[in-house]
C-alpha cells in the first residue's frame, strides 16, 4: 500500500513517531510516498528526521499553540492571536494538502496530530471523493476515549487539548491513541488504543545504573534553576541536554555538570546509563525512560506536557513538579517501582499498527 504522512512539526515527538511507523510499514513491504510537515515559521525540521525519513518532504504553515514562550512557559493568548490573524496563509496550506493528495494518490493518509490536515478532510472530503482514508496517531487521543477517566478539574484543564484532538481527527477512519498501557477501545468513536512508537535505537542500548541524573531542559530558561540546584548539591553528577542551537556541542560547567546540545544517539545512551531522568515531559522521552526503567521527575511546560505527566504518573513513572528540584527525584529513587508490563506492551507495536492500518 501507498501511504502519505502529515506531521505536526512542533516538538520532536511526532517526528519520532513518523520515523518509527515508516520503518514498520516498509518492513512489511509498503511505501511512504511523501511526508507533509506543518510547522510555524521559526521552527526547523530536525536533521535526524530529514536524514532518516527517506521520502520527499514538503513543509507548510500550520497553527502553533505550543511554542510562543515568555521565559519558560507558552503565552497562550499570544499564540491564539497570532494564529487567527493568518487565515490567508493557512488557506494556502489547505490547498497544498489537497494538491499533494491529488498528486500522490496514496491509499491512506496517516496524520500525526496535524491540524490543517484534519481541516482539509472536513472541507475536501478525500475519503468520500477519492477513497483516501485518514488514520490519526497521537497520545492526546487517549483523552477522547470514554474509558479514560479524568476528574471535573482535569476536564476543564484539558478542554482545549480535547478540542484540538477533535479538529486534527476530523473525518478520520480510525484514531490510534498511543498509550502508556493497554486500555479498552471505543469502536463507536473509532478510537483504538495502541502501544507507543519507540525509535529502533531505543532497543539497541542496554540500560545500566549509573551515578548521575540525566536531564532535558526544553529551553535555556531553566539553566539558572538547575545550576542553582547543582551549587547546593555538587556531589550529584548531572548530564543535561538542551535544544539551544547557538550553544557549543558540549558545555562543561564543571567536572560534575555537563550540558550537551541535543543529539538523539547521545541522549539515549546517557539516559540508558543514568540513575534517574528529569524532563519537561515530552511523551516519547517518558516512554523511553519507562522502557529503561528510570525514575522520572516531570516539569511540564505547557498543557500537552501536563497531560503527559499526569498520564505517566498513572503508570508509576515518577513524580511531577514545577521546578527542577532534583533532590525530590533523588529521594524518590528508592521508592520507584518499574511497570513490569510496559516493555511487553511496547513490543506489540508493530503487530498492532499493521493490524489497524493495513
Amino acid at each position: 500500500m501507498r501511504f502519505l504522512f502529515t506531521v505536526q512539526g512542533e516538538g520532536r515527538g511526532h517526528y519520532t513517531q513518523a520515523l518509527s511507523l515508516a520503518a514498520i510499514l516498509r518492513k512489511q513491504g509498503h511505501e511512504v510516498v511523501a511526508v507533509l510537515v506543518g510547522k510555524s515559521d521559526h521552527r526547523e525540521i530536525p536533521t535526524f528526521f530529514s536524514e532518516k525519513i527517506a521520502s520527499p518532504v514538503t513543509v507548510f504553515n500550520s497553527p502553533n499553540f505550543t511554542s510562543f514562550y515568555k521565559q519558560k512557559r507558552p503565552n497562550i493568548l499570544l499564540s491564539v492571536a497570532t494564529n487567527i490573524s493568518r487565515p490567508f496563509i493557512f488557506r494556502k496550506s489547505l490547498q497544498l494538502i489537497r494538491h499533494k493528495i491529488e498528486e500522490y494518490r496514496p491509499d491512506k493518509v496517516i496524520n500525526f496530530y496535524e491540524m490543517i490536515t484534519g481541516m482539509a478532510y472536513g472541507i475536501y472530503r478525500f475519503d468520500k471523493k477519492m477513497g483516501v482514508e485518514m488514520i490519526c496517531v497521537a497520545h492526546q487521543y487517549i483523552l477522547l476515549n470514554p474509558n479514560y477517566k479524568t476528574s471535573a478539574e482535569q476536564d476543564m484543564k484539558y478542554y482545549f487539548l480535547r478540542m484540538l484532538s477533535r479538529i486534527t481527527s476530523n473525518r478520520a477512519a480510525r484514531i490510534l491513541a498511543l498509550s502508556f498501557r493497554d486500555m479498552a477501545d471505543a469502536p463507536d468513536k473509532r478510537i483504538v488504543t495502541v502501544p507507543p512508537l519507540l525509535r529502533s535505537e531505543v532497543f539497541h542500548s542496554v540500560p545500566s545504573d549509573g551515578d548521575y541524573i540525566h536531564g532535558y531542559m526544553l529551553n535555556a530558561g531553566y539553566y539558572d534553576e538547575i545550576a542553582n540546584w547543582h551549587a547546593r548539591y555538587p556531589e550529584v553528577p548531572l548530564r543535561f541536554f538542551w535544544d539551544k542551537s547557538d550553544a557549543a556541542e558540549e558545555v562543561q560547567v564543571d567536572d560534575r555538570f555537563t550540558i550537551t546540545r541535543l543529539h538523539d544517539e547521545k541522549f539515549l545512551k546517557s539516559m540508558a546509563g543514568s540513575m534517574a531522568y528529569a524532563t519537561t515531559a515530552g511523551f516519547e522521552s517518558l516512554c523511553e525512560a519507562l522502557y529503561y526503567r528510570k525514575p522520572i521527575l516531570m516539569i511540564p511546560v505547557h498543557v500537552e506536557q501536563e497531560f503527559n505527566a499526569y498520564d505517566a504518573t498513572l503508570s508509576g513513572a515518577g513524580i511531577t513538579g514545577k521546578r527542577f528540584e532534583l533532590d525530590r527525584l533523588v529521594d524518590f529513587i528508592p521508592y520507584y517501582k518499574p511497570d513490569e508490563t510496559f516493555r511487553d506492551w511496547v513490543h506489540q507495536a508493530e503487530e498492532r499498527f499493521i493490524q489497524e492500518i493495513c
